[in-house]
């Protein structure tokens, strides 16, 4: 196939462009910045899509970026990257003389309530109730094109665990000096997934012609996971103890009240249709994920 990408060129990108070419596809990235295999994003909005089979997008700015403050502009541009790349996207699907077979969103498990003890499948509700749920809802339905031309699917992430990035790379560094443990109470449930495994689901879903809809991009094994089990885990996988519990005052301190939210709560996601779908974990459990991502 050939796979037109949006934010290919970020963690998660990378990881599926090695994946689809390694399977014998094509993948051109839509990107900000200029290169071979690349188009840009304005030359999607204005001339539309290259010949493709598939269209992927992974667009969005790091909500948990640190040293971005918590404000309207950075809310804004949170929204903007993911919506509006999405909405460029679709417009440009729903507008191609020969549109692509399929097309397929990566969002996330905010779209879900929050609960210590509640299960969440991808029929589940939610999309309402907070800033973060309410984007996603936002972000999905800018993805809906009309018609039955092009296959639809959507992929709601959890936290990313991967090598050079994403949620470890901004841990490691305590946890290897034994400074690490859980954020808040750590009894919060922990939605995750390795990244060869959200770059496994997303081609799995291009690749299977039966695939729409709904798919939870976590692990078989987050629903029961807790942000003190990842802790140990981590610091096990480290050869460190992990018992410095971060506390939450100052998880919000640092993020704000909004987003810290994401660290001191969470979601026990089950990834029901993603396995009924046939799709076998290249890492179902923690301990594996965390070695490999740590070696």
């Amino acid at each position: 196939m050939r796979v037109l990408v949006g934010g290919g060129t970020g963690f998660v990108g990378g990881a599926l462009t090695q994946l689809l070419r390694s399977r014998g596809h094509e993948v051109t990235h839509v990107s900000r910045r200029p290169g071979p295999n690349r188009i840009s994003w304005d030359e999607v909005a204005r001339s539309g899509l290259p010949l493709c089979d598939a269209v992927v997008n992974l667009a969005g700015e790091n909500v948990l970026n640190p040293f971005r403050r918590w404000d309207d502009a950075f809310r804004r541009v949170v929204v903007a990257s993911r919506v509006e790349t999405t909405k460029t996207l679709a417009k440009a699907i729903a507008e191609a003389k020969r549109p692509p077979r399929a097309w397929v969103l990566v969002t996330g498990v905010g779209y879900y309530r929050p609960s210590p003890t509640a299960e969440y499948t991808e029929e589940s509700p939610g999309g309402d109730f907070d800033f973060f749920s309410r984007l996603v809802s936002t972000w999905e339905a800018a993805a809906k094109i009309p018609g039955d031309g092009t296959r639809q699917a959507v992929v709601r992430s959890g936290v990313v665990l991967g090598k050079g990035g994403g949620a470890v790379s901004q841990m490691l560094w305590p946890f290897r000096l034994a400074l690490g443990g859980p954020m808040g109470s750590g009894f919060q449930p922990f939605p995750w997934i390795h990244i060869r495994d959200v770059a496994g689901i997303v081609c799995h879903a291009l690749e299977m012609e039966g695939i729409r809809g709904v798919l939870n991009g976590v692990s078989p094994a987050s629903p029961s996971t807790s942000n003190a089990e990842f802790a140990w885990e981590l610091g096990s996988a480290l050869g460190r103890p992990a018992v410095l519990p971060l506390p939450g005052w100052m998880v919000r301190g640092i993020f704000g009240a909004e987003r810290a939210v994401m660290l001191l709560e969470g979601q026990r996601v089950v990834p029901k249709r993603t396995l009924e779908s046939g799709y076998c974990f290249v890492y179902p459990n923690l301990s594996s994920a965390l070695r490999d991502v740590v070696s």
